[in-house]
């Protein structure tokens, strides 16, 4: 097991490297620059500050700075919040973003997996009908769709929610279910799927044959090996959380990482975009990885060699 994740480790390296390289340059040859605004600055001014972050150097060298600042764990200061540097406002919003990420994928596994059994032991009936119809309609609906409508339904018309803000509990539960519904729908099809193909599997015949209620069925035999498909899906379902996050975060106001994000790409804050790159690209394989060894511990079939 130790071999297997210091493995997933060392070939994350050079997929990291990549996506900061294309990052890094996507960021220089971008029309603008971090000192571009409405007003002028005088040629000299702008000079100054250009050497003083070490723009005026040819590009590999700031991209080996950059590469050996980041690996002593300094993302650089913010070009446009001065006061702060980029590892700062990391730590400010991380905290934020995640608990959102993670509460949806939390609440969209959970519910999914209810939902999906339950259609599959009710499979072609009303039920299964209306939870697979249900199902279609949360894939079908983005997030940026999702999120202001349940903004005018709940918050708005009938006033149950606050439609803004983070903090106080009532605040988190639109953003949370705006996040989580479209994951919910993917989950509910993979879990009920995978349960009808586990129901006609043979083992599951001996169990019905013993005379076991499907209760204990579902709990002792069918749960784990129905969970394998929404195992496989986690990974990039967290990851998608964590960037959608930056939607949800928009709209309701939430201060967390994605706000960062959005400005900093507005406003060409070269490091701040890159420190968020570099944060979403290493949540990303931390979670791919999480969930490899999960399977691995839930399919006695899967060896580490």
């Amino acid at each position: 097991m130790s071999r297997f994740v210091l493995n997933r480790l060392f070939s994350a390296v050079p997929t990291l490297f990549i996506a900061i390289a294309i990052a890094f340059f996507m960021m220089r040859v971008a029309p603008g620059g971090p000192f571009d605004s409405d007003r002028q600055l005088a040629p000299a001014i702008e000079a100054n500050l250009r050497k003083a972050y070490h723009l005026d150097e040819p590009l590999y060298m700031q991209f080996g700075r950059y590469l050996v600042g980041l690996a002593q764990g300094d993302f650089g200061p913010s070009f446009k919040y001065q006061d702060f540097t980029v590892g700062q406002l990391i730590m400010k919003g991380l905290p934020i973003s995640l608990s959102l990420a993670l509460g949806s994928v939390l609440i969209a596994t959970t519910a999914g997996i209810l939902i999906g059994m339950i259609a599959a032991f009710r499979q072609n009936s009303r039920i299964d009908h209306v939870a697979m119809a249900g199902a279609m309609a949360g894939i079908a609906i983005p997030n940026f769709v999702m999120a202001p409508l349940l903004t005018l339904l709940l918050g708005v018309h009938l006033g149950w929610l606050p439609v803004g803000g983070w903090g106080r509990p009532e605040q988190v539960i639109l953003p949370l279910f705006a996040l989580a519904l479209p994951k919910i729908a993917y989950v509910a099809r993979l879990t009920r799927a995978s349960t009808i193909e586990v129901l006609r599997s043979n083992f599951i015949r001996t169990a019905r044959s013993k005379g076991l209620p499907n209760r204990l069925i579902l709990a002792r035999h069918a749960l784990k090996a129905s969970l394998m498909p929404v195992v496989s899906y986690l990974g990039p379902a967290t990851a998608s959380a964590i960037v959608s996050a930056v939607v949800i975060e928009s709209i309701f106001g939430i201060p967390g990482i994605g706000r960062y994000f959005v400005l900093g790409a507005l406003n060409r804050d070269y490091t701040l975009v890159m420190g968020m790159v570099v944060l979403y690209a290493a949540l990303i394989l931390l979670f791919n990885l999480l969930v490899d060894l999960l399977y691995g511990l839930l399919d006695p079939k899967v060896r580490f060699e």
